[in-house]
């Protein structure tokens, strides 16, 4: 059994360690069921869960959703479109998501695959600034995918005044 303030008091059998918890007005928590003998604690518990959800809460704040966004174009598509399409797929990888391209074939534009290869390579190409290029382009049924990632912000290293650096 472990004390409130983490001092060892010892192996004890559960009645007298509930008793203690009693005493002192704490609850008698199992903290390694697997351990022989298995080790509990006093502690107050609602405090603990209370203090476990505050660094929950804390950790998601920082947490940034990456989600996987579409972009869907056609072998054909004109240069305007191309363009808008490309924006599109800029603004997406500058709030940090994932860019998912694809070329829809319909009928027989499947036969000339080559088209749509050119035309992924064309976007990421017109992307390599703030993408890169997750994989090869993939052809699954009557559409050809290709995944960008946007690339990690430059951190800047600045030196605060007054803070020599480590060389110097």
């Amino acid at each position: 059994m472990v004390g409130d303030k983490g001092e060892q008091l010892g192996i004890l059998p559960i009645l007298q360690a509930r008793e203690q918890a009693r005493k002192i007005n704490l609850d008698l928590v199992e903290v390694a069921p697997t351990a022989v003998p298995p080790v509990c604690r006093l502690m107050d518990y609602g405090k603990y869960r209370f203090e476990q959800t505050k660094k929950d809460r804390e950790a998601k704040k920082t947490q940034k959703v990456s989600l996987l966004k579409e972009i869907r174009v056609r072998p054909k598509i004109g240069e305007h479109d191309f363009d808008a399409k490309a924006r599109s797929a800029r603004k997406q990888l500058e709030c940090g998501d994932k860019v998912k391209l694809t070329v829809m074939f319909r009928g027989r534009e499947i036969t000339h695959a080559e088209l749509g290869l050119k035309l992924l390579k064309k976007m990421a190409d017109s992307l390599t600034d703030i993408a890169t290029i997750e994989g090869q382009p993939s052809l699954l049924g009557s559409r050809m995918h290709l995944t960008l990632l946007p690339k990690a912000p430059a951190k800047a290293t600045k030196v605060k005044e007054g803070q020599e650096t480590a060389n110097a």
